[in-house]
């Protein structure tokens, strides 16, 4: 894949202090292209920070940088600081979210900054033109993926991986590693170029996937058997299954940001199952979060945005419910009944 960084190279000839900002309810893949591009600039000698609008997790907190000066800051606990970091930035980097919403608290904030902005992502209906400079596509795995040859096209690199910092490729790998579910959905044939290139560079994909896959806690573990044993719904006539999970049980698990990822995609592994949720309160009670996967050519993309005020990508998108959590099942059996027949295929 080329791209055309022209545009991009002149804002970074002029930048020096930059600000990194990835979404709320960060995953692998914001986690992975924020840091990423940490390592990349910091070793051009910028001056880089990173800003995660909330709490990301555990699992991912070896690619947080070591210099104290490059600590991720989360804006839900350090919000001025973080506002003070947009407000003076020459330059904002979004990655990994297609609207300004997905910041939260800084949306005002980015839009008041006097900087140039830049956007990195690989979600349907991008806010481009907030951006001075956008890259976007939905055709890659993830943002990580797209990063990933945007920097290969500057020259700088010119196309040879060593040029690559190795916490940067790290990073990468682990953030489309993670969006991918380890090479299971969204997969193209330069994401396997990608990985093929990074582990030349030197990136241990095994060591990557033992530090995210397989250091979970005990608690995690116990919830995880509690949500298919317990809370594990099915709905034969849609080909569907949900499974909610309360701030209540969220407390009796000793629950920690993250500890959810890839539950939704459980229930797939059943044959008769092609759409998967997941309804999960918000830690403040404010509203349900929306988590949903699908199989082959049903596009929960479309679901999300009709029913959730969400979107993604056609098999794993999001969105939210503003309601209690113990009448979603109904309104989800609704949405299910209400689905337009033309909107469920791309």
């Amino acid at each position: 894949m080329t791209i055309d960084t022209k545009s991009l190279e002149k804002i970074l000839q002029k930048a020096r202090d930059i600000v990194l900002i990835g979404h709320f309810n960060p995953d692998g893949d914001a986690v992975g292209s924020v840091t990423a591009a940490w390592h990349f600039l910091r070793a051009a000698g910028k001056r880089p920070r990173i800003i995660l609008p909330s709490p990301y997790p555990e699992t991912l907190k070896f690619l947080d940088p070591d210099n104290p000066q490059g600590r991720i800051i989360i804006a839900e606990e350090h919000l001025e600081e973080a506002r003070a970091l947009v407000r003076d930035a020459d330059l904002i980097v979004c990655l990994d979210h297609n609207r300004l919403a997905r910041t939260e608290y800084l949306e005002a904030d980015i839009l008041a900054s006097k900087a140039q902005k830049v956007l990195v992502d690989h979600h349907l209906a991008a806010e481009t033109f907030r951006f001075d400079v956008a890259f976007s596509t939905v055709d890659v795995s993830s943002t990580c993926e797209l990063l990933f040859w945007i920097l290969l096209s500057l020259p700088e690199v010119d196309g040879d991986t060593a040029r690559i910092p190795l916490p940067c490729a790290e990073s990468l790998y682990v953030g489309m590693m993670t969006d991918t579910n380890n090479f299971f959905n969204s997969v193209y044939p330069d994401t396997f170029t990608m990985a093929s290139l990074l582990i030349a560079r030197g990136v241990d994909k095994d060591a990557m996937q033992e530090k995210v896959l397989n250091c979970y806690s005990e608690s995690r573990t116990r919830l995880m058997g509690h949500m298919i044993q317990d809370k594990m719904t099915l709905l034969p006539q849609y080909g569907a299954a949900y499974m909610l999970l309360s701030n209540l049980e969220k407390d009796e698990y000793d629950y920690r940001p993250g500890d959810s990822e890839g539950f939704v995609n459980l229930p797939l592994a059943i044959g008769s199952v092609q759409v998967s949720a997941l309804f999960t309160d918000n830690v403040d009670g404010k509203y349900v979060r929306v988590s949903l996967r699908s199989k082959g050519r049903i596009d929960v993309n479309r679901f999300a945005r009709r029913f959730f005020a969400g979107g993604g990508h056609r098999n794993a998108a999001g969105g939210r419910l503003y309601m209690p959590l113990e009448e979603v099942p109904a309104y989800f059996e609704h949405a299910l009944a209400s689905w337009p027949e033309e909107e469920k295929f791309s």
